[in-house]
């Protein structure tokens, strides 16, 4: 049996893993659990009484994270003429048209987010392959498929984030960082929570949030008491 390290010692003094805890308890132990040399992330994980292999039971949409993210998103845009301008003013990381789709036909997909003109998506459809398995193709309903492309990159840096359930029935999403003050953190995971109620499918029945675990980077997943969850 291998040796547990004095962090994870640490760390499982902290959490009784049959206790559901509030999301005020949960965020106040992931912030004195034993520091890393980086700021970690904190997510949230949900596991939904939905069935996802039925069309109408799949959950997903965007929220706009009150206190951003904390993560500095790279984004791109495909366009053309007058719109790469607006989004290279609007603080686009990189904008182009063919010889960007070409560049991430080839592989190329460092970045967060890729947001498109209506007039892009027949070449862009073509990327699938490249695209899809990262969580990376535009779409309309995330808002990254859209004529108003200075919006759509401002929105992204400010913090918004797309959800989307998982083959498991789980949304995993990432709501800031543990050098978030405690309300900070609270606000985002209100807003994501708040907007995955509203998306909740007319046809499911029962219990809709059937669970939720809170987590950062290096630290322990804390099981939430779902009953005290907005």
């Amino acid at each position: 049996m291998s040796k547990r390290s004095k962090r994870y010692k640490e760390i499982e003094e902290k959490v009784d893993v049959t206790k559901e805890y509030t999301l005020s308890e949960a965020l106040e132990i992931l912030k004195k659990c034993p520091t890393v040399k980086f700021d970690e992330s904190v997510d949230i994980s949900l596991k939904l009484g939905v069935d996802p292999k039925k069309s109408d039971q799949q959950v997903r949409g965007t929220v706009a994270l009150p206190n951003g993210s904390g993560k500095d998103l790279k984004v791109v845009v495909l366009a053309k003429g007058e719109k790469m301008q607006e989004a290279e003013q609007a603080g686009a990381n990189e904008v182009g048209n063919k010889e960007l789709i070409d560049k991430i036909k080839g592989g190329w997909t460092d970045f967060d987010a890729l947001v498109a003109t209506p007039d892009m998506m027949r070449d862009v459809g073509k990327l699938g392959k490249v695209l899809g398995p990262r969580g990376l193709m535009p779409t309309p309903k995330a808002g990254t498929v859209t004529t108003d492309v200075a919006k759509a990159v401002q929105e992204l840096k400010a913090g918004k984030v797309e959800f989307k359930v998982d083959k498991s029935s789980v949304i995993n999403n990432m709501i800031g960082k543990l050098s978030f003050k405690l309300e900070a953190l609270l606000e985002n995971i209100d807003a994501i929570v708040s907007a995955i109620h509203r998306a909740k499918p007319s046809s499911s029945k029962g219990v809709y949030l059937k669970s939720m675990h809170v987590s950062s980077t290096m630290g322990p997943g804390i099981k939430i008491d779902v009953s005290k969850v907005g």
